[in-house]
């Protein structure tokens, strides 16, 4: 019954709006979740942030750690604003990739699939939902959408 109500709400909302509200949905859901993972590699330097990286074999933890940790806040922020969407994604990609390479492969191989599926279900999220950006962008409501549509008028009124 509820998940009926939620399938004719998604029906209308998408015929009215498209994909933009989806778009948004996902993009800003991303953004937060590395903006806030960025900013507690800070924070909690020990467990999140250079000491993290130590405990995992990262090389260079003292360099790479601080420099995960800008991507991440750099790339939340900016997909918040949906400013440089696409490129953005490409070092979000990489820093999930490397995650789950990381801190998640090796949980499979010392506890199993559950485990590991567990563990890695925020990572994956987070990997699909930065590959859905990089594929077809911010959407409408965005600092690039509105680029694109300022373009677009300002290439109509003058087309040379």
């Amino acid at each position: 019954m509820a998940i009926n109500v939620l399938l004719r709400f998604g029906r209308r909302f998408s015929s009215v709006n498209g994909s933009h509200a989806a778009t948004l949905m996902i993009r800003l859901s991303v953004g937060c979740i590395f903006l806030s993972e960025g900013i507690q590699k800070f924070l909690f330097v020990d467990s999140l942030g250079i000491g993290r990286f130590v405990k995992i074999g990262i090389p260079a933890p003292e360099v790479l750690a601080p420099f995960v940790g800008v991507v991440e806040i750099v790339g939340g922020a900016f997909l918040l604003l949906g400013f440089f969407t696409r490129l953005t994604a490409v070092p979000l990609v990489i820093d999930m990739l490397v995650a789950i390479a990381t801190t998640k492969i090796p949980i499979f191989f010392e506890k199993g699939f559950w485990a590991m599926a567990h563990e890695a279900r925020t990572d994956w999220a987070m990997l699909l939902g930065s590959i859905f950006l990089l594929t077809v962008g911010a959407g409408r409501w965005s600092l690039d959408g509105r680029s694109t549509r300022n373009a677009g008028r300002s290439g109509s009124e003058n087309p040379n």
